[in-house]
């Protein structure tokens, strides 16, 4: 992220969820914050996530999950990157995250955990800081 540049978002819906309002909040609110967000639309499998995370070369990845399979999906995308050598971008995870799944998550390298209710403006400020600290 160069000085100046927009921070690049890639907002994904993996699995089978169906429900995207909460992902559309995200995408406008961020996009609003002056971020460039790209969002994959909704049943994409972690796989499609990590292609579009690389080939768009994005600083964060946020996967927003209803499904409840947050913990095997986010370890499929957290793999993924790895592989490609993208273990860089800043994961974070969006949802109805049950509390004791949330330690899970960050031990696999989740940055952040959102759940319903978050406010746009604390996520981006997350964001800015956590892109801060690994520049």
């Amino acid at each position: 992220m160069g000085e100046g540049s927009k921070i690049r978002v890639l907002i994904a819906k993996p699995g089978l969820d169906g429900h995207e309002r909460g992902a559309h909040v995200v995408v406008y609110g961020l996009r609003d914050e002056g971020f460039e967000v790209i969002y994959t639309g909704i049943r994409q499998s972690p796989a499609q996530i990590v292609s579009a995370a690389v080939q768009e070369d994005v600083d964060v990845v946020g996967l927003s999950i209803l499904s409840g399979a947050h913990i095997s999906l986010t370890k499929k995308v957290m793999q993924g990157l790895k592989a490609k050598g993208a273990d860089d971008i800043l994961v974070t995870v969006g949802g109805i995250i049950p509390e004791e799944d949330k330690k899970t998550l960050k031990k696999m390298g989740v940055e952040g955990v959102f759940t319903s209710g978050a406010k746009i403006k604390d996520i981006a400020a997350f964001i800015r800081a956590k892109l801060r600290e690994s520049s």
